[in-house]
């Protein structure tokens, strides 16, 4: 059996750390936010799938979060935006961009129905014109901290 002697095995003990640590920082920069609370039934309709949503779980863009009756769930966005959809909710996140850094980015998404609260984070601030928030009769753009959003019923 051949050895490795331990000058040669450090490096590659190395380079195969950075590869694991690099493809789990890609595969973070690709979550726009993160469930923080839930109560009730909620689910996430991610590239045509359903799944059960838990505390901890991240959010895509492109997700799409459904509450149940009785049900909410909270999400805080990479740049600390705070969600809150209510019971029978239905929130699209479209896009989501975030540089940490100088703290541009663009949030868009759609109330389909039900409630948002909403406590605007980094992007509102450094740059209101890229948040947009629209449902199915009206696209609001950001100008204050909080606002809610109440979309009605529709389907």
């Amino acid at each position: 059996m051949r050895t490795v002697p331990p000058y040669r095995a450090a490096p590659l003990a190395a380079g195969a750390l950075l590869a694991l640590l690099c493809s789990l920082a890609a595969g973070a920069v690709d979550s726009a936010g993160m469930v923080k609370t839930l109560k009730g039934q909620v689910n996430i309709l991610r590239a045509g799938q359903t799944l059960p949503v838990r505390v901890g779980d991240p959010v895509l863009e492109g997700d799409q979060l459904n509450t149940g009756a009785d049900s909410s769930v909270g999400i805080t966005l990479r740049d600390d935006t705070l969600l809150a959809a209510g019971a029978r909710s239905t929130l699209e996140i479209r896009h989501f961009s975030f540089n940490p850094t100088t703290h541009d980015g663009r949030l868009d998404s759609n109330v389909k129905r039900g409630t948002l609260a909403v406590i605007s984070g980094k992007i509102a601030h450094a740059h209101p014109e890229a948040v947009q928030f629209s449902t199915n009769s009206l696209t609001l753009g950001v100008r204050g901290t909080e606002f809610i959003i109440d979309a009605g019923e529709q389907p």
